[in-house]
């Protein structure tokens, strides 16, 4: 029986024979196995894939025991990770120590970033990972680095809206993504990497000053800000370079950038938009809060649940112990019930900042 191998399959079949490192070749493989078609033709192929796949793993194992750590292996800390991407000097290193307290490297030369860099970004009552990676180029990026970008939740691809090449900056970072099978067409089962809407473009240097936008639109002062709309834009392109022409290349950021891409201005230096930013990576993790309430007391509003958009309160049971979902009876919620302590059934879906209330046998 013939194999009929897809176009897909084929991609991640030369994405192996390309690959350069252990966990690029694992990357691939994995791909190569869930896109193949399956049937007793390419029974064979499938077992020649699982196998290679564990030798791979073994010995990407091996160089962990002896030492051999990989330095962009980041682990996962709070409700999510979120790498960001970008050329030199676009100010990726300002804008996550703006955003965290991490010690990152700021200098007006490129390059100052040479490995990861993590911090924890506050969002209202949760922490988010931002990771500050070495800066890409036209030519590539640093071994191992896209690997860290599969694992990721988000993708933060940073450009300076202040330069007139910052299009192409967008244009070779989703290059380099889908050239290292970062970036996925869809979602696939087994598959690491992420979509299109799990990317933000955060477009820095957009050096205006909060008061300077509250005069001119009337908006509030106090953060998450987003750019005047284009009544107001002839005032604000009165001021000084570069504020002005870092609204020209936003606009044409707009117009060209890819259909869902979430383009968000910004200053690292001024502060400008960094609430909108953090409200903008929360939504892009595509999670939910959830806060425990033991019955008779007041709920725990300071450390509450993180799960994924969609989850039930099965998830939530599972998520407080494993032994929870065979004793659960029901739950009771606040905030997205139709009234406040509503029961409810296992399979309720929840919403974020709801309360539960769990009911076990």
């Amino acid at each position: 029986m013939p194999a009929n191998l897809t176009p897909q399959y084929l991609a991640a079949e030369q994405a192996f024979k390309q690959a350069k490192t252990i966990e690029e070749k694992i990357a691939a493989l994995e791909e190569m196995l869930a896109v193949i078609p399956k049937h007793k033709g390419t029974e064979k192929l499938q077992a020649d894939i699982k196998t290679r796949l564990s030798k791979l793993r073994d010995e990407s194992e091996r160089r962990t025991k002896a030492g051999r750590v990989d330095p962009f292996l980041v682990p996962k800390e709070g409700a999510g990770q979120v790498v960001l991407l970008g050329f030199p000097n676009v100010g990726k290193s300002a804008l996550v120590g703006a955003l965290t307290r991490a010690r990152v490297v700021v200098a007006d030369y490129p390059f100052s970033t040479s490995l990861p860099v993590a911090g924890m970004m506050p969002y209202e009552d949760i922490l988010i990972q931002l990771v500050d990676m070495p800066p890409v180029t036209s030519d590539g990026m640093a071994p191992g680095q896209a690997g860290t970008m599969r694992n990721a939740d988000v993708i933060l691809i940073v450009v300076d809206a202040g330069s007139d090449d910052c299009l192409d900056q967008l244009d070779g970072c989703l290059r380099l993504m889908r050239e290292r099978r970062v970036l996925l067409e869809e979602a696939i089962e087994g598959v690491r990497g992420v979509t299109i809407d799990r990317c933000l473009v955060a477009a820095n240097k957009v050096d205006i000053q909060p008061s300077t936008v509250t005069s001119v639109s009337g908006a509030a002062a106090s953060g998450g800000l987003k750019l005047p709309g284009p009544e107001t834009w002839s005032n604000l392109q009165g001021l000084e370079d570069p504020v002005g022409s870092s609204l020209q290349n936003l606009e044409v950021l707009r117009e060209f950038a890819p259909k869902g891409l979430e383009i968000v201005p910004v200053s690292s230096k001024t502060g400008y938009n960094l609430d909108l930013l953090r409200r903008q990576i929360f939504d892009a993790l595509n999670v939910i809060r959830i806060y425990s309430k033991v019955p008779g007391k007041d709920p725990d509003m300071d450390a509450p649940f993180v799960l994924r958009k969609g989850s039930t309160v099965v998830d939530m049971a599972r998520a407080v112990h494993r032994d929870f979902p065979n004793r659960l009876k029901y739950a009771r919620i606040w905030g997205s019930a139709r009234f406040d302590g509503q029961s409810v059934p296992r399979d309720y879906v929840l919403q974020d900042k709801d309360v539960v209330e769990l009911h076990l046998s």
